[in-house]
């Protein structure tokens, strides 16, 4: 099977190209780095030509207002090009609960670009994953004062990269969805809570306190990034990713 992987040279879309690879396929990946550019569409018709799927793990650059005109765009190009190429199936990453974080205008682009994947013109998988423990360091530094880490108690079930990839690769090769697959970690945590169990592990002299309105995570209501229904949950603990 012939896969474009849009996004090919990033975090997940690298490990998916790999595995998918390794598994005898023929993963391509593209990005801005080979000449394809989702938003302007320059080498995009070139580069889906001839797939069978299209893995479209492109990702805005930035959680801000101009995100939505990111996924709008982008996911324009690209079912324009996938459409007009032949593709049969397109598959894109997204998140746990974003449909439920009205008030975060990137998990509202991310919606965004869900239902623009649904209501397009080829059968589609979205496989939705909860919060990547590779992120970890990322959320404390964004609320880091001095030697103090401010972070609410959002419950997150974090993931690893390589089961998120695991995920979106078989998803890739497998019958088109037409719905959503969710994936998680096998545990759930306070985000407080999980920024300790990080410092503990790595001291660097920073200290976390509970503070429900700090960063990103304090406008998610409630527990809507951890999975309900049916999901696949993944093998990797937190405490075995960190060591």
């Amino acid at each position: 099977m012939k896969l474009a992987v849009l996004g090919g040279t990033g975090l997940i879309g690298s490990q998916v190209v790999q595995k998918l690879n390794a598994a005898g396929h023929e993963a391509v990946p593209h990005s801005k780095s080979t000449g394809v550019d989702v938003i302007t569409g320059e080498g995009l018709e070139e580069a889906v030509a001839g797939a069978d799927v299209v893995v479209n793990m492109t990702n805005s650059p930035t959680f801000d207002d101009a995100s939505t005109a990111f996924f709008q765009t982008s996911m324009d190009n690209i079912l324009a090009a996938a459409h007009k190429g032949g593709v049969g199936h397109a598959v894109i990453l997204s998140i746990v609960g974003t449909d439920q974080v009205p008030d975060l205008v990137y998990y509202r682009a991310k919606t965004l670009q869900e239902n623009l994947l649904k209501d397009g013109p080829i059968p589609y998988s979205i496989v939705r994953a909860t919060q990547f423990m590779e992120f970890m360091d990322g959320v404390l530094s964004w609320t880091t004062e001095g030697d103090t880490v401010h972070l609410p108690s959002t419950p997150i079930q974090p993931i690893a990269a390589q089961d998120v990839s695991d995920a979106v690769a078989e998803v890739a090769v497998g019958t088109p969805l037409n719905g959503t697959l969710q994936v998680a970690g096998p545990d759930v945590f306070p985000l407080d809570d999980l920024g300790r169990i990080t410092l503990d592990a790595h001291p660097d002299g920073r200290t976390v306190v509970t503070d429900e309105t700090a960063g990103f995570f304090a406008s998610v209501p409630g527990d809507v990034l951890v999975p309900k229904g049916e999901a696949r949950i993944a093998p990797t603990h937190y405490s075995d990713w960190l060591s």
